[in-house]
């Protein structure tokens, strides 16, 4: 098929403005303050911070002290982003949504931060993050209906990024905690393969199991970023080649709603009419098992982790938190050590179902539905389960919305190790799917400051 011609990344345009002239860091400053000042005291996407503007604008003199010469700045300089609040970053305390002291969770920053913060990015703040990134949630609400769910846990970042208050932000996901909120919000929301972004100064859920990624505003932008944080990132182009997607029908997909069926229907006829090979192939048939082991791996690795913690801080835990660390504690390390192989096993059955059906990618609803209503529940992150099991890269685009506004999202899956490529082919399925962001980053770059 022929692929249309993409629309260049508004990161990469935004960063060519900021690198270019000094005058419009100090604009975009500006444009953004005003957007936060409107936006956020509803939103709740970023923890409390005085004075956060005039600490940005000091930054950016030293960015700019440090490099005088345009033609010498690093890739990201002067964009600022949100920082889910596990991550440890200097400067900033980290508290994880949870109430135990800051000084109790401290850390050397996360080596994902360090790496943008080399390119030159400014850390706008830290954004909500449910307690622990599990399912207590934070106060932030769904950009697109306020009394909705924005999904968790990376609930500030994925918000934060869809009201236009940050150009970009990272995230982690050990179930769904990029693709569900990036479905809810109505952004892109990248997870790479596991283990390709270090988690070195992130506080951790389950080890087995965490990932970083990012939400931007498209996909272009996540590529655009992805080899700064991506450990070995190819830049080498990916070759044109007929493209089969394939529908893992099953158990799986029937966890997702009416609404959100009809939906993922309406996109695949929309993208087999653009020319995209999309076949169904029964995948995922012990999907329940899957979920089990998923879970059990989770609160196994989850107690462990908050072990000494919670000796200590007992009473400062959500009740959420409190049940599933002791229901992780009642698993046995013989339980855990005989799950732990299913990891691999998964990824093994699927890439191997992908040969043998000449698949180049799955194709799936990020979610079961749109973002449920109430701030009580961050949503289902069933749909994302399998591919973090697995450990495959996965990329959440919005895809439309329902008649009451909230959008829906369409969900990308390649092999193990195939990041690059994926961004590739998702940026393709984006430039037929016709939905319109919320945000107007765009309208900063048409004006230029």
């Amino acid at each position: 098929m022929n692929a249309s011609v993409k629309p260049p990344s508004l990161l990469a345009n935004l960063t060519a403005i900021l690198r270019g002239d000094d005058v419009a860091i100090y604009h975009y400053l500006d444009w953004l303050e005003e957007r936060f000042d409107a936006r956020e005291p509803s939103l709740h996407a970023f923890l409390p911070e005085t004075s956060r503007f005039e600490r940005l604008k000091a930054e950016a003199g030293l960015l700019i002290s440090r490099y005088p010469d345009p033609e010498k700045r690093p890739l990201l300089f002067g964009l600022p982003i949100g920082v889910k609040d596990i991550f440890h970053a200097k400067g900033f305390e980290t508290h994880a949504g949870s109430q135990l002291p800051a000084q109790a969770l401290s850390g050397t920053e996360a080596n994902s931060v360090g790496r943008l913060h080399l390119a030159g990015a400014l850390i706008q703040g830290k954004t909500v993050t449910t307690e622990f990134a599990y399912f207590a949630p934070g106060p932030t609400t769904n950009p697109h209906h306020a009394e909705h769910t924005p999904g968790g846990s990376s609930s500030g970042s994925a918000a934060a990024v869809a009201a236009g208050l940050s150009p970009m932000a990272l995230g982690t996901q050990t179930i769904g905690s990029i693709n569900r909120p990036a479905a809810f919000c109505g952004v892109v929301g990248f997870k790479p393969s596991f283990g390709r972004v270090s988690t070195a100064g992130v506080i951790p859920l389950s080890p087995s199991l965490d990932h970083i990624g990012c939400f931007t505003p498209d996909v272009l932008s996540a590529a655009w970023v992805a080899p700064i944080l991506v450990d070995d990132w190819s830049s080498a182009g990916t070759k044109e080649k007929s493209l089969r997607y394939a529908i893992p029908t099953g158990p799986y997909l029937d966890s997702a709603d009416p609404e959100a069926r009809h939906q993922f229907e309406k996109d695949i006829t929309l993208l087999r009419a653009a020319g995209f090979n999309v076949t169904e192939i029964p995948a995922l048939l012990d999907f329940d098992v899957i979920v089990e082991r998923h879970n059990l791996i989770l609160a196994a690795e989850a107690s462990r982790v908050h072990q000494s913690w919670y000796a200590r801080y007992t009473e400062d835990y959500h009740p959420k938190t409190s049940d599933f660390i002791r229901r992780g504690n009642a698993i046995s390390q013989e339980e855990l050590k005989a799950a732990l192989p299913g990891l691999a096993a998964l990824r093994s059955t699927l890439e191997e179902l992908m040969d043998e059906q000449a698949v180049d990618a799955w194709i799936t609803p990020s979610a079961p539905g749109t973002a449920p209503e109430g701030l009580d529940s961050t949503g289902d992150p069933v749909m994302n389960l399998p591919w973090t099991h697995a450990g495959m890269p996965t990329v959440t685009l919005p895809s439309g919305k329902s008649s009451t506004g909230l959008p829906f999202g369409l969900q990308i899956i390649a092999r193990f190790g195939r990041d690059e490529p994926l961004l590739t082919w998702a940026s393709q399925l984006e430039s037929h799917l016709g939905y319109k962001p919320m945000h107007d980053l765009d309208a900063f770059l048409e004006g230029g400051e």
